[in-house]
């Protein structure tokens, strides 16, 4: 689907050797300010286990799976929304993402340069936080007065409107992000079309040391925590160091450091597939000897819509779905055995299709 995820943070938090772990990419990652300047974009294979049941059940000829675009975006200073730094570009970057992954600091080490002086993770949060504010304010404002103009000369739609955008201005200036709203559909829609930087989902990623993983208090993490709104999506402490110190040894001796921190899996897979979460996608499958395939699709597709991210003559040409639930599928093994069984359910044009279904399509192109 092309969907996008932009890592942001202050300079120098952990977000290139982040997105190096996430992508198993060698960008640039050192221990100054501003070491990313144009961002770097790699594509995400999505962890589920599911695909993998499916893949040991079928042993087909080869298995994908569904994916997500992480972009390391440079690291924003106060002052960004005024140019400071690489702010104008990297406010940029953010604009084209669909949603933001946080990164703060929250372990102390003196050898680790921190752009402040001194770790502080709720001062480095607000400023991110207000400079995307104020980025959407200054977007706002000439939205405002073009949507004035319009007004005054009775454009009806045009004056509920600049109603909204009022609304939104004083929200952000008491520093309450445009996510935080509670908007009717068609507002909704106006919003997202001003592409608001406050308005993209956002998921925190503290990055911690080694002992806040082993249970000690972390007082950087806490003090995160209590700073943020109580519906704030998510917040996934990581060490990232340790993290790219596993990811050095083979596979298959990666489990046994894993388990000496009490982790059964990577934090990292476990942002990716938050991520995915965060953006409202769902993943159904289609299963075969030749290939096992999950495919990403927004909650509430349709059958015919969700052809469509195959190939759109599969939507143009839709006739039917037949639907197979997972368990079904473990227990028959195969399409045809799940047939014979009557696990085989089928559905039309307006079926609206469930995560983890497994579908064949029909459709005369």
């Amino acid at each position: 689907m092309g969907l996008e995820t932009g890592i942001v943070g202050l300079p120098n938090v952990g977000k290139s050797t982040l997105f190096n772990l996430l992508c198993a990419q060698q960008v640039l990652s050192e221990n100054y300010p501003f070491c990313t300047i144009k961002p770097n974009i790699g594509v995400v294979p999505v962890p589920d286990e599911r695909l993998t049941q499916l893949k040991d059940c079928i042993n087909p000829q080869q298995t994908i799976p569904t994916s997500i675009s992480f972009v390391d975006i440079a690291g924003l200073v106060k002052g960004a929304s005024k140019g400071e730094g690489l702010g104008n570009q990297c406010l940029a970057n953010i604009r084209e993402v669909d949603a933001i992954v946080h990164v703060v600091r929250c372990f102390e080490d003196d050898s680790v340069i921190h752009v402040a002086g001194s770790v502080d993770p709720v001062f480095d949060q607000q400023v991110i936080n207000e400079e995307l504010r104020l980025a959407d304010l200054n977007t706002l404002s000439k939205k405002e007065a073009k949507l004035a103009r319009l007004a005054k000369v009775g454009k009806k739609e045009a004056i509920t409107e600049y109603k909204l955008v009022q609304i939104v201005q004083a929200q952000l200036r008491n520093s309450i992000d445009a996510r935080a709203l509670t908007l009717t559909e068609d507002e909704a829609t106006w919003v997202n079309s001003w592409q608001l930087l406050t308005y993209k989902p956002m998921i925190y990623l503290a990055n911690v040391d080694e002992a806040t993983l082993q249970g000690q208090h972390n007082p950087h993490l806490a003090a995160l925590q209590q700073s943020l709104p109580a519906d704030t999506t998510q917040i996934i402490p990581v060490c990232i160091a340790l993290e790219a110190e596993i990811m050095r040894f083979p596979p298959e001796e990666r489990q046994e450091y894993l388990a000496a921190y009490q982790l059964t899996d990577t934090s990292l897979s476990q942002l990716i597939a938050a991520t995915y979460k965060l953006l409202g996608l769902i993943t159904y499958f289609t299963a075969g000897p030749k290939e096992v395939h999950a495919w990403t699709i927004p909650q509430g597709t349709l059958a015919p819509q969700a052809a469509g991210v195959i190939h759109s003559d599969f939507e143009k040409g839709f006739i039917k779905a037949e639907i197979i639930t997972l368990p079904d599928y473990l227990t028959y093994q195969t399409e045809d055995n799940c047939r014979k069984a009557g696990k085989i359910t089928i559905a039309g044009k307006n079926y609206v299709v469930q995560d983890g279904d497994i579908i064949h399509f029909h459709h005369h192109i």
